[in-house]
């Protein structure tokens, strides 16, 4: 599947879940709920993936974890913050860096417009 076809099927999902709650919720029901959407799509992903940290040739894990990977090729990074701040972004781009996956979505759910809270990385 094509970058543009998954990630717009993703934010499909994404606009359907705020849609029906709205914001002001917790990250990890987000997550959850948009889970259950990208299953009924039947979009394959993982939740919750970790990742490691390569240094000096070994694999560490130091507990980072991918909210969502989307056919293996997406990652999809949730938040449910007042303001993206360029931290935000930069875990992003680290995760992109560290799994070798070129595509990112940031997505922040509290906002009034999902549309508002969407963020499209490329590497």
């Amino acid at each position: 599947m094509e970058f543009d076809e998954l990630s717009n099927k993703v934010i499909g999902c994404t606009i359907e879940v705020h849609r029906n709650l709205g914001p002001g919720l917790l990250e990890s029901t987000y997550e959850q709920c948009l889970a259950h959407e990208l299953k009924i799509e039947g979009m394959p992903f993982k939740l919750q993936y970790p990742l490691p940290v390569e240094y000096k040739g070994i694999k560490l894990d130091c507990g980072y974890r991918i909210d969502l990977l989307v056919a293996n090729s997406l990652i999809v990074e949730l938040k449910s913050v007042e303001n993206v701040l360029p931290i935000h972004q930069a875990q992003l781009l680290t995760y992109m860096k560290l799994s070798g996956i070129k595509i990112g979505l940031l997505m922040n759910f509290n906002v009034k417009y999902m549309k508002d809270g969407i963020k499209r990385m490329v590497l």
